[in-house]
């Protein structure tokens, strides 16, 4: 490891500075673009030491936990970053994923996250010799930063968070490390345990114990199985109330929902049959519903359940169907495309190629993509134009502040 003095020149595409060295690029964390900065270097990564010529765009960050000088969060990556160069840099994350593709549609401003918004998080936990640890993993380690506040979490989470952390050190046994999800919902907070050993009588009876006697905790599960309900966790999907699953998927933020919602259902609005893959719990198939009849497809049966139940429940909507579906092992074919008027997809991270491939083949006239990776979705929608779609719109939504991660809402035509 050598110590020297190098110029940041741009950043990357995790929120690193990158200074241009003899042997490539390197990266330092915290630095930014202009600022002349002493590192300590290992290969292509460097430790930020000190700032000798400081940005204009550095801003002081607002949490206590994000200071690389000290024992830092791991949770944010920006927030020394100033608002209008940080909201620059997330809408070129997708321009540049697109371009990389050949593709350069109209991009929208960025649709912009605020502090205090995420509705859900997720905490690691270790029980130690000494204390219990709840918190985030510092940048690229194991190691847990106890956090005493966040301030891109809602209210409802943070004011609760003793309560968190008094049944994290319940379900805690030996020092293993484990996760806890927790969502905010309409009835108290509902936290989804995972990574511990099955529970004994003794600790399931603890638990109970613990969340009785607390406010404000809607359900506590373990792998999957819930061990105490006192309240139905519920989500609202713009106006339906959905009790989702333990541990389902959800938007980190309703903001930002609501604004790939908008969209989607705007892009919709004239169809009559519409296909939702990778439907999850509802998020917008039980809003299309509104409007046109819904066929929901998902590789995960609880979750279809949910929606299931919700649709059934509410009165006012179209027709909705569920269909148990992997999708990447078994994409919707052209055929059965031929039935919808408009098909909307929201995959994982790894993006739906095959389910593309097939979607580019068919008759379907309108397309609404969202994404949470703008290099899958560049890929996808690489597809559909080959196959004779055009890009209308693309808008970038941040839900995950002063991190490197930006979601997107895609809509084509054919």
């Amino acid at each position: 490891m050598s110590t020297e003095t190098v110029k940041i020149t741009r950043l990357g595409t995790q929120g690193h500075g990158i200074a241009e060295g003899a042997q490539g690029p390197i990266y330092v964390p915290y630095a930014l673009p202009g600022e002349t900065v002493a590192i300590a270097r290992n290969g292509g990564h460097g430790t930020l030491i000190s700032i000798t010529e400081t940005s204009t765009d550095r801003v002081a960050p607002l949490c206590r936990h994000f200071d690389p000088d000290r024992d830092a969060c791991g949770g944010c990556s920006l927030q020394h970053l100033a608002d209008a160069p940080y909201r620059a840099f997330k809408r070129d994350l997708v321009i540049e994923a697109l371009r990389s593709r050949g593709l350069t549609p109209e991009v929208g401003a960025l649709i912009a996250a605020h502090p205090g918004e995420r509705r859900r998080v997720v905490l690691s936990a270790r029980k130690t010799e000494k204390d219990f640890l709840l918190g985030f993993n510092r940048a690229e380690t194991h190691h847990i930063v106890s956090i005493e506040e966040c301030p891109i979490a809602s209210q409802g989470i943070m004011v609760r968070l003793g309560a968190i952390r008094a049944i994290g050190q319940v379900l805690a046994t030996g020092s293993d490390t484990f996760r806890i999800t927790v969502i905010e919902t309409l009835s108290g907070l509902d936290l989804a345990a995972d990574g511990l050993k099955p529970l004994s009588d003794k600790q399931r009876r603890a638990v109970t114990e613990t969340v009785l006697s607390l406010k404000g905790i809607a359900r506590v599960s373990v792998n999957g199985e819930v061990v105490i309900e006192p309240q139905k966790p519920l989500i609202d999907f713009g106006g339906v109330k959905v009790a989702p699953p333990p541990g389902a998927f959800t938007q980190a933020t309703k903001p930002a929902e609501d604004a790939m919602a908008e969209l989607v259902l705007a892009h919709a609005g004239k169809a009559r049959r519409v296909l939702d893959l990778f439907a999850g719990s509802g998020t917008f198939a039980l809003r299309l519903a509104r409007i046109a009849r819904v066929h929901a497809v998902e590789s995960e049966e609880k979750p279809l359940k949910a929606l299931e139940h919700a649709a059934r429940n509410m009165q006012g909507l179209k027709p909705v169907t569920i269909e148990k579906r992997d999708l990447y092992r078994r994409p919707m074919m052209v055929q059965e495309l031929k039935n919808y008027d408009a098909v909307v997809f929201d995959p994982p991270r790894a993006g739906a190629e095959a389910q593309m491939k097939e979607l580019a083949r068919s008759t379907v006239k309108t397309v609404a993509a969202v994404s949470c990776n703008p290099l899958t979705l560049a890929r996808d929608l690489r597809i559909l134009v080959d196959g004779g779609y055009r890009i209308k719109s693309v808008a970038p939504i941040d839900q995950f502040l002063w991190s490197p991660h930006v979601e997107a809402v895609a809509l084509l035509e054919k």
